[in-house]
């Protein structure tokens, strides 16, 4: 099968079978601090965004709202956030990072940027910036084209 794989082919197939790989390698290293990637994922957005609503999170994971919203309750039941009213909509929470949320983020960001050093290892500092570049066009790109 790793010979079907690395065989030229469509560049959506090979970005999601990137894209699974990495999930799965991440997954594993973030489970000592209990998370997966999508809740990494949700603390990091929760921490650059504070005040997101569940449908932002939602959006931001490509996750539908229940899941979401299950996934945020877990999170409000462990104590890493908190929900408050919106100030101007009764329907919308707020969603903040409690302290508690900030440090776990913290300590997984750490096994999280070692995890990336070691996959990057491999590649000069061109080719890293690169294909990180690449990717944000194509993320743009592909966020265009969501909006016609």
């Amino acid at each position: 099968m790793g010979t079907f794989l690395s065989e030229p082919g469509s560049l959506a197939f090979q970005v999601r079978t990137a894209w699974l790989g990495l999930r799965g390698a991440l997954n594993a290293e973030l489970k000592a601090y209990g998370l997966s990637t999508p809740q990494y994922a949700t603390l990091m957005i929760l921490e650059a965004h504070p005040g997101s609503s569940n449908s932002d999170v939602a959006r931001a994971c490509a996750a539908t709202r229940q899941a979401a919203n299950e996934m945020l309750t877990a999170f409000e039941r462990d104590g890493l956030i908190e929900r408050r009213p919106h100030p101007t909509d009764r329907r919308t929470h707020q969603l903040f990072l409690t302290d508690a949320g900030r440090r776990r983020l913290a300590e997984a960001r750490v096994a999280a940027a070692r995890w990336e050093e070691e996959i990057e290892a491999g590649f000069s500092a061109e080719e890293r910036a690169t294909v990180r570049k690449w990717l944000e066009g194509v993320s743009g790109a592909c966020a265009l084209s969501d909006e016609g």
